[in-house]
């Protein structure tokens, strides 16, 4: 199976897997149950993805590491280093631009783009802060393929309108709203606002529950 045939919902549970790979890479094999296990998700499903991988692994053996890593590297894609630009050099993108994890999974931060005269001419991470108004020059020099929006909601769109029209094909945006995007462009919003209510709602429903388990029966 391609990599375009793989389900949208295995895509997203994918990296988790190479996750995990990495913090047993030198035991060399490991089973669909030990994986599982780190990458939270039960052995049914893992096996499940990673059929859709043609990977098996072994009855009674488990994975082999390094060539599972592989095969998901491959159908994500993190075998080719991409370029990033991050829009927005505010406490949320002078985080990101310092953030080491991006090289280590195949993404270069190459630009940094900001609004702000009082940070343009700046420098982060060894990068010296663009005008917004450079943008296009930025991505047609870079090659940025990946475009970062660190910016608040108000703005998110323009800016989104603006990497879009300069070439980016992949955006991953913090700010809490939806954006518009032609086809061919693909969305990742990080909405940390919003996780943070799921997690109230579960912390209330696991309080609630707690009450009536603390309730007599003959008081219900």
């Amino acid at each position: 199976m391609s990599a375009a045939q793989v389900p949208d919902a295995t895509v997203a549970r994918l990296p988790r897997y190479l996750h995990a790979l990495e913090a047993v890479r030198d035991a060399g094999v490991v089973t669909s149950q030990e994986l599982a296990r780190a990458a939270g998700v039960s052995p049914e499903q893992l096996r499940k993805d990673l059929s859709f991988l043609g990977s098996y692994g072994r009855r009674g053996v488990g994975y082999d590491v390094a060539h599972l890593e592989q095969q998901i590297g491959v159908v994500l894609g993190v075998a080719t280093r991409r370029t990033v630009v991050i829009v927005g050099i505010g406490y949320l993108g002078h985080a990101l631009a310092s953030y080491g994890g991006f090289a280590e999974r195949g993404f270069d931060v190459a630009a940094l783009v900001d609004v702000d005269p009082q940070v343009v001419g700046t420098r982060v991470a060894g990068l010296v802060v663009e005008p917004i108004e450079d943008l296009p020059q930025v991505v047609a020099r870079t090659g940025a393929s990946v475009g970062v929006i660190a910016v608040p909601a108000q703005h998110a769109q323009s800016v989104c309108d603006a990497l879009v029209a300069a070439g980016v094909t992949g955006l991953l945006t913090f700010a809490p709203r939806a954006l518009r995007v032609p086809d061919g462009v693909t969305v990742r919003a990080v909405d940390v606002a919003s996780e943070l209510q799921i997690l109230a709602f579960h912390d209330a429903r696991r309080h609630a529950d707690l009450e009536r388990a603390a309730v007599p029966p003959r008081a219900r």
